[in-house]
């Protein structure tokens, strides 16, 4: 649970678009080895479809940017692989620049 000047801190951060700061902080980095820990180190989302996944990222339910008082509850957390951290903001792996040959080589 975040304390009053926390919060205030953490509402600064997201005005700013200075997140990353948040997520170096101890009581941050602490509560993430918790939910690891909790979650077996698995990846929550494969899980529910009978699959495995070592997870790498710790997910906020309710986003931090919207619900900052949840930043620092467990109960918020889930433990994920970065494919499904990354489905679950939307974010499209970059494509790889698609190389031009020519159809002549030499």
């Amino acid at each position: 649970m975040l304390s009053q000047e926390r919060l205030s801190w953490l509402k600064d951060l997201i005005q700013q678009n200075k997140v990353v700061k948040f997520y170096q902080w101890s009581a941050w980095r602490e509560l993430r080895q918790e939910a690891l820990k909790r979650d077996n180190n698995e990846c929550q989302t494969c899980k529910r479809s009978g699959k495995y996944s070592k997870a790498q990222n710790v997910h906020h339910l309710k986003e931090v940017k919207l619900h900052p008082e949840l930043a620092l509850t467990l109960d918020n957390l889930e433990c994920i692989c970065i494919d499904c951290h990354n489905k679950e903001h939307e974010r499209l792996e970059q494509a790889r620049p698609v190389r031009f040959t020519n159809e002549e080589r030499w």
